[in-house]
């Protein structure tokens, strides 16, 4: 089986499951509070169904888009626009006839259990296969620290040692402390012994993401090419696998972050590569584009990567811990979106499927099941009309004031809010299309 399909299956199972487990979450408390819920569907039945069935009150089925699934509720104005239902006399057993703390609770359902189904996935994750750790001695060559990072007192090499005071042990987590967390000091060991701490400005996440350096520490490398890009400049000018870069531009060269740093300060975009092939030397001219992208990538060293493993009451506690900071780095995160570079990141349901590996493995898909899990209770918690966030904005503005906003006031809402969220949509999956096309 070719690697998309194994991705696009996980992807469709994960979503699947998530999608049921959330409509769930709204169906169960309409049902505790005596509302009339008349379809539950996973995906959508645009015009026709797969498969339906009905029970009692209830239609279930599976319809043929599946771009989500949704309960319908009496009495409720949402995504099937029942103007004829809204127009008749309210009904005891209809969501708008319900005290709105009720209403409230129903929908809230859908992302409480995304929530805990996370948080539950990450417990049984770790209580089953564990955690994986890199510590400060697997990596003795340290890292490749982006160049915005020097001016702070980082050195190409060093080891991180503590942050904020605290004992930092996974080094491989860096990174995304410094893109989506609060770093103020950090403790490092230089190549030379010596330790050192050093502090960081409060927008350092935002002055890296600008710049380029999504993750402003690498592991080091050395300047053999482990692959080279299809339809890259590399392939044109016939770089290959097992090539060893040993100058740029006649300046010698011996870890892949110097030829990183000679490419970025290259003030032409021509220049020629010295390289050792099968024992050779050999001159290769080249030209890049504005993007000074080869299209290469680094053989690195092996490192020793560590597993920690949990009792169950272990487990509790520390999947408690990595679902919250899931759920945190990803909210952090979002406010590069709203930059010019960010917007360019989003991604649809490619990067998505992407986030599973092209090899069926149990414990990368339930761990990508509890990212996704978490993401969709942020998503759907934002307060744009059409999402469950949307409707929690209303209910909390009723609660509040003491008023109902208006049934034409909501209809127009629910089209705005459609509208805006197929624009993130076409947006989000257009941009999957355009890596897919021409990066």
């Amino acid at each position: 089986m070719s690697p998309f399909a194994i991705k696009a299956i996980q992807l469709l199972l994960s979503l699947s499951f998530l999608i049921v487990l959330h409509e769930l979450g709204h169906f169960i408390p309409a049902k505790l509070f005596k509302t009339r819920v008349e379809k539950f569907y996973l995906f959508f039945d645009v015009k026709f169904s797969l498969l339906k069935k009905k029970i009692g009150d209830t239609e279930y089925g599976i319809g043929w888009l599946p771009l989500g699934g949704y309960v319908k509720i009496s009495g409720m104005i949402d995504e099937s626009m029942d103007k004829e239902q809204m127009a008749q006399p309210p009904q005891p057993w209809e969501f708008r006839s319900k005290p709105a703390w009720q209403r409230l609770i129903i929908m809230l359902g859908g992302v409480t259990v995304n929530v805990l189904l996370g948080f539950f996935i990450y417990m049984m994750v770790l209580f089953v296969w564990g955690s994986d750790f890199v510590t400060k001695d697997d990596i003795p060559d340290g890292f490749a620290v982006a160049e915005p990072l020097h001016e702070y007192g980082f050195e190409d090499g060093d080891r991180i040692l503590e942050v904020n005071g605290e004992v930092f042990e996974n080094q491989v987590a860096i990174s995304q402390h410094f893109m989506v967390r609060s770093v103020e000091t950090v403790k490092v060991l230089h190549q030379d012994g010596s330790e050192e701490e050093l502090s960081v400005p409060e927008d350092i996440g935002l002055q890296l993401f600008k710049a380029g350096h999504m993750k402003p520490f690498s592991r080091m490398a050395s300047t053999t090419i482990d692959s080279v890009t299809e339809n890259s400049i590399a392939q044109q000018i016939d770089l290959r696998k097992g090539d060893e870069v040993i100058a740029f531009n006649e300046q010698p060269l011996t870890k892949w972050h110097e030829f990183q740093k000679k490419k970025a300060d290259l003030e032409s975009l021509s220049g020629t590569l010295t390289v050792m092939r099968d024992g050779s030397k050999m001159e290769i001219p080249f030209t890049l584009d504005d993007e000074k992208q080869f299209g290469v990538y680094p053989k690195g060293k092996p490192i020793n990567i560590q597993t920690r493993e949990y009792s169950l009451g272990e487990s509790i506690s520390k999947g408690f811990d990595y679902g919250y900071w899931t759920l945190h780095d990803y909210a952090a995160q979002f406010k590069y979106v709203f930059t010019k570079k960010g917007a360019t990141q989003v991604g649809g349901f490619g990067a998505i499927g992407n986030l599973f590996p092209d090899a069926w493995d149990w414990r990368a898909f339930w761990g990508t099941t509890a990212l996704i899990s978490m993401i969709l209770a942020f998503m759907n918690i934002l307060p744009i009309p059409a999402l469950d966030g949307g409707h929690v904005m209303f209910l909390l503005y009723e609660i509040i004031s003491g008023r109902k906003p208006n049934d034409k006031f909501m209809e127009y809402a629910q089209v705005v809010g459609f509208f805006i969220l197929i624009a993130l949509v076409l947006f989000a999956n257009g941009n999957d299309v355009y890596r897919w096309l021409f990066e």
